[in-house]
């Protein structure tokens, strides 16, 4: 994408890097450590999009002229925010929890340019139709379920057998919601 100023990726999660390539934006990856915990007040979207602006302040008094872009998904359902699993085990509960019901998946992203933070979120419904153990037990320990919010990939083998339908945007599910992203940076420049 031509005219907008560099982008720093503030995420090592490959699926956004291949997003961003697959929108022709160029970026490089600078990562920082930062605490992601958030208040227990805060509804899912409120979460979502407090870690990715906590995300990008770290970055603020050392970047100017590039736009850096950090992100955070979460998986929430029945009133429980499903971040990353600890443990395999972990990632079989979590899939239990999810099987056969509806969970919105929220991704909440902060675009930081010249000191000014752009804010802004994205919500999925996913529909997953009733798991077997089997399938659960085959997925945690034949992928890698341990990076991923919600203990699930939707491109991985387990979103193509198990997700019924989506309400919203692909991509927001996989990670990063790139119609929203792309409306965002054209409104920086």
């Amino acid at each position: 994408m031509t005219g907008i100023p560099k982008i720093i990726l503030a995420s090592k999660s490959p699926r956004r890097q291949e997003l961003l390539r697959l929108m022709d934006i160029d970026f490089r990856i600078v990562l920082k450590e930062v605490d992601e915990s958030y208040p227990e007040n805060l509804s899912p979207e409120e979460i979502a999009v407090y870690v990715a602006e906590k995300k990008a302040k770290a970055f603020d008094e050392s970047i100017d002229n590039e736009i850096v872009l950090t992100a955070d998904t979460i998986v929430s359902i029945e009133r429980h925010i499903l971040g990353k699993p600890e443990t395999i085990e972990h990632a079989a509960e979590m899939l239990q929890m999810l099987s056969g019901k509806v969970h919105k998946v929220v991704t909440g992203v902060c675009l930081l340019y010249k000191h000014k933070y752009n804010l802004f979120h994205d919500v999925s419904e996913v529909f997953f139709r009733k798991l077997a153990i089997e399938e659960i037990d085959f997925y945690v320990n034949n992928y890698h379920p341990l990076d991923k919010a919600g203990a699930y990939g939707i491109q991985e083998w387990i979103g193509l057998i198990g997700i019924e339908r989506i309400n919203g945007s692909y991509t927001n599910v996989v990670g990063l919601p790139t119609e929203k992203l792309y409306q965002q940076l054209i409104r920086l420049v």
